[in-house]
């Protein structure tokens, strides 16, 4: 078995200036990433309106099959042209760790 996270930090449009505004840039991503059936929120640079990190984590069989996933997840948000995508933290966990 293999756990697989990964942390997206984002940087968000100038008119991000609340968190109603930055809710509405960040929940229709961690949706789409969710129907890459993996688990997704939110979990940095929560105060901050003009940043956030979304995390995702998955579980599979072969490490191959989560590092494609996490692929997968990486090129959706890269792809989205309302955010900016500043780095990417992927970390793999197998049964020898």
């Amino acid at each position: 078995m293999y756990t697989a996270t990964a942390v997206f930090d984002l940087l968000l449009p100038g008119d991000s200036r609340s968190l109603k505004a930055k809710r509405s840039y960040v929940r229709p991503i961690v949706a789409a990433l969710r129907r890459f059936d993996v688990s997704a929120a939110e979990v940095g640079a929560l105060d901050l309106h003009g940043r956030a990190e979304i995390g995702v984590a998955v579980v599979a069989a072969e490490a191959a099959h989560a590092r494609e996933v996490l692929d997968s997840c990486e090129r959706l948000v890269a792809s989205r042209p309302e955010v900016e995508l500043l780095s990417v933290l992927r970390r793999l966990h197998g049964d020898d760790d």
